[in-house]
């Protein structure tokens, strides 16, 4: 069985370069130490307001990143010019707010499936790879296939949720509201399989959380980001990293 990739969201490396308004952290070294540490590829989300990637991190990691180069973007004409100009390994379309705080919940696929079959096109034209990022729910997930796009990433965002607030220890019984949101991404991954598009998954991913998500069925690729960066604080950037791939390989 083919191993399951950790792909390193690193945005939060620029959001703290970003409150100061300077060069450091870089990015980049980020990226590298990433790698360096086994992460199989790098993840940034080039919003529309620049709150943290800026287009010149975006320009200069498809330099530096030696396994998959993901960039996550909304359905913006300005982000998928900059995407088209760079030629990612892959993008990841997602649902943008200004006001969000972070990415709240998966693409409308069926409100814009017109939109989003122009861009999988354009991109295709370029060999870039296409994902999308959507709730757990089997109708999208059709949606999605039908759109074109070569993957899915399974929004876990109320998965976790629904763990982290309960402070569950994953060696003690799963709670009722936390199973059924597992049991919804693990749905909509046999629907995935079963029709032909690929599996991704992530958001709010980390150590207490993670484990019973590599049960889904089809599982090709994690994105995974602030609890790492978080992590990293304490650990180490390289130790942060190793942690999940730990559990990934467990």
């Amino acid at each position: 069985m083919p191993e399951i990739k950790l792909c390193v969201n690193i945005d939060h490396i620029a959001t703290v370069r970003q409150a100061r308004g300077g060069s450091y952290p870089d990015p980049l070294e980020g990226a590298r130490l990433c790698e360096a540490s086994g992460a199989h590829g790098i993840t940034v989300h080039l919003r529309e307001d620049r709150r943290h990637i800026q287009d010149r991190d975006v320009i200069a990691l498809k330099e530096i990143v030696r396994g998959t180069y993901n960039l996550e973007m909304a359905l913006s004409d300005d982000i998928i010019a900059v995407a088209k100009k760079v030629r990612p390994d892959q993008i990841t379309l997602v649902p943008e707010k200004r006001e969000e705080v972070t990415t709240e919940g998966g693409l409308d696929v069926a409100a814009h499936i017109g939109r989003i079959r122009s861009v999988v096109a354009q991109f295709h034209d370029i060999g870039t790879i296409v994902s999308l990022f959507i709730e757990p729910d089997e109708g999208v997930v059709e949606r999605s296939k039908e759109s074109g796009a070569d993957y899915i990433e399974i929004h876990t965002g109320a998965y976790c949720n629904a763990a982290d607030s309960k402070g569950w220890d994953p060696s003690l019984e799963m709670p009722a509201d936390v199973k059924r949101e597992l049991e919804r991404i693990y749905r909509a991954a046999e629907r995935a399989v079963a029709i032909g598009i690929g599996v991704n998954a992530g958001h709010g991913l980390n150590r207490a959380n993670l484990g019973p998500v590599l049960a889904a069925r089809g599982l090709e690729e994690l994105n995974i980001g602030h609890s790492i960066i978080a992590r990293s604080i304490f650990v180490g950037l390289p130790a942060a990293v190793k942690e999940l791939l730990d559990i990934i390989r467990r």
